[in-house]
């Protein structure tokens, strides 16, 4: 494309934008409204799936080793478990540490358990975590074949239903965001469809002295891009001030480890620039689709 024709679709695209008035408006309008509920919902999704993840990240295998199991058993158990190529990591826990968390855990009442730091029943373990906590089971699986091993403990029941229900929730989280996003496409072609309906005319007219569907389209793939992104602003400012305010507000009155918002920098900017591309994106593809009937004269 030459430098002039491009300046000249640029101008019509502007040109466009400001002779449709009130239907500009009622575009950049419909792509603002759905755009803050794409954005709201999207900010939710991807903070509950870092839940998810925190949630995924502290499960743990404790491997309680036999009280029967010598230094050098010990040892070798401990070569085997890191030998497992999904394991990340390998801790030795002591028998006198058992104790010792025991007792910290039950705050008070762990008290009576200091009678047994002299003769200690507890087991030395080995604490493990998967490089992908979704191998947990296979892991314990493995380990409670080899030596040494007197039980193995991962919550069995709760962990399988937990990496199901965060493999369910992630999967429902895309399937809607996508929903909205076409639904968001359709809403807006329409929409940018009316405005276009009223140049039909001048399009017929441009295709019938010679126009390719090239030189018409550009005019509207500006125009679409330039509603996409001027219906963006006002849903980028309310995902900035509302998750920054969010953030400050409930940021320290959250007790529980695991229930952490993303942090506002850089999230709220990454977010910002794919709610900026979704509705570029979606101001494009409205006025191609909308404008593909029109060039078939």
């Amino acid at each position: 494309m030459k430098l002039r024709t491009g300046k000249r679709h640029l101008r019509e695209g502007i040109k466009n934008i400001f002779r449709n008035g009130w239907m500009t408006v009622a575009s950049i309008g419909a792509v603002t409204t759905t755009l803050i509920l794409v954005g709201a919902f999207l900010a939710l999704m991807l903070n509950l799936n870092q839940m998810a993840d925190n949630i995924e990240d502290d499960v743990e295998i404790k491997v309680l080793i036999d009280l029967t199991a010598n230094e050098s058993q010990i040892k070798s158990l401990g070569e085997d478990i890191k030998n497992i190529d999904e394991v990340a990591s390998v801790k030795f826990s002591s028998k006198d540490e058992e104790l010792e968390n025991l007792i910290e855990s039950m705050g008070e009442e762990g008290e009576s358990w200091q009678l047994f730091e002299q003769d200690n029943p507890l087991n030395h373990a080995y604490i493990i975590k998967a490089e992908d906590p979704v191998d947990t089971i296979d892991i314990a699986n493995e380990i409670k074949g080899f030596e040494a091993v007197q039980e193995v403990n991962y919550g069995k029941d709760v962990v399988q239903k937990l990496f199901q229900f965060n493999e369910y929730a992630r999967t429902i989280g895309l399937v809607l965001i996508a929903g909205l996003v076409f639904t968001a496409i359709f809403l807006i072609s329409n929409t940018i469809k009316i405005t276009i309906m009223a140049r039909s005319r001048e399009i017929g007219i441009m295709k019938l002295v010679g126009a390719t569907n090239g030189f018409i389209r550009w005019p509207f793939f500006i125009e679409g891009l330039l509603l996409g992104v001027f219906g963006s602003i006002i849903p980028i400012a309310a995902i900035i001030v509302g998750y920054y305010y969010l953030e400050n507000t409930l940021g320290d009155k959250i007790s529980l480890s695991f229930v952490e918002l993303l942090p506002f920098n850089p999230f709220a900017w990454q977010l910002s620039l794919i709610i900026l591309a979704i509705g570029a994106f979606i101001g494009v593809w409205g006025s191609v689709m909308s404008v593909r009937k029109f060039l078939k004269v």
